[in-house]
């Protein structure tokens, strides 16, 4: 998209020097005001009222001029307009003066933060999912910020905006966010929940936090690029099942886990009594026929495998009988 911003290429004056100009217009004027009334008491009504009319006139000009000083902080920036044509933008810090008749809206570049509610989303398996972000942003073009996106009737109070920086930027603001939902929505929309949704070990929302961050990035820049809105950093800060299926969710979880440890206890119960069996063989403590070592094999797997601790039982006989 092209840039059609440029930097104010109007006179621009020290803003002190033109305070002192200023006030001296002020007092000349005042002065001037005073003279032709004297005079007119005088009956010196010609001279008089020649006098008196420039010195309104001189008084005039000096309070347009007052309306000419203007001051800007880091990071923040003038955007001027000669009567509804863009004249460029003015970024220099400090206090300064330019031609009155010049409009002028200040915007800030300074880095805001958006703190997104967490939002319903379907995954790509269907699932419904609460999930927010945490979105840093600033303004980069100012142009594009208050001639491509219609600030003025976003602005609660649209009337304002031409002069209230805050009223700006609220509105940015909230066309940030409603971007920022319909960003989020597209890039959940994509991935499952969990691997337990997933096929092929896909990336997930819970798996890949650092690609699905990355891709929402690109896609809020996508979208905020045309109100001249540059993307610091957004990232998932809030992922949960919805309420209606977090329940049933949090049982599968459960049993997978249950499954899981199951399948450890059984491979280490199993590796436990092979190697019982191969040093009760290589050591030649005991002989065992298949039946004696399908008894052992079956105790040992009840002992290891189960939950509660094993009442043993003292043979007293011989292996024998």
């Amino acid at each position: 998209m092209e840039n059609k911003e440029f930097t104010f290429k109007g006179t621009v004056m020290n803003g002190f020097l033109m305070l002192f100009v200023n006030s001296a217009l002020l007092i000349l004027s005042i002065y001037l005001i005073v003279l032709s009334i004297i005079q007119l008491d005088a009956s010196d009504g010609a001279q008089g009222g020649w006098l008196l009319g420039g010195s309104i006139a001189l008084l005039i000009v000096d309070i347009i001029m007052w309306c000419g000083l203007n001051q800007l902080e880091p990071n923040e920036a003038k955007v001027t307009n000669w009567f509804g044509k863009y004249s460029g933008t003015y970024t220099e810090t400090g206090f300064f003066w330019i031609n009155p008749f010049y409009g002028t809206k200040k915007v800030s570049l300074r880095a805001r933060n958006l703190d997104a509610e967490p939002i319903k989303v379907n995954d790509k398996t269907g699932n419904p999912v609460m999930i927010g972000l945490v979105l840093v942003w600033k303004l980069k073009d100012t142009y594009k910020a208050l001639f491509e996106v219609d600030t003025q009737t976003m602005a609660a109070a649209p009337n304002t905006v031409g002069s209230d920086t805050k009223g700006l930027m609220n509105a940015l603001e909230n066309f940030v966010r409603v971007q920022s939902d319909a960003a989020l929505r597209q890039v959940a929309g994509q991935y499952a929940y969990d691997d337990e949704d997933s096929k092929d070990n896909e990336p997930t929302l819970r798996s890949s936090a650092d690609e699905i961050n990355q891709q929402l990035e690109e896609k809020l820049d996508e979208r905020l690029a045309l109100a001249g809105i540059e993307v610091v950093e957004a990232r998932i800060n809030y992922l949960a099942y919805a309420p209606e299926i977090a329940a049933v969710m949090l049982r599968r979880q459960q049993a997978s886990a249950i499954i899981t440890a199951r399948e450890k206890i059984v491979e280490g119960a199993v590796s436990m009594v092979k190697m019982a069996l191969d040093k009760l063989s290589n050591e030649d403590i005991v002989e065992l026929d298949d039946d004696k070592k399908a008894a052992m094999v079956s105790n040992l797997l009840v002992v290891l495998c189960g939950d509660e601790s094993a009442q043993p039982v003292v043979n007293t006989g011989t292996l024998n009988h």
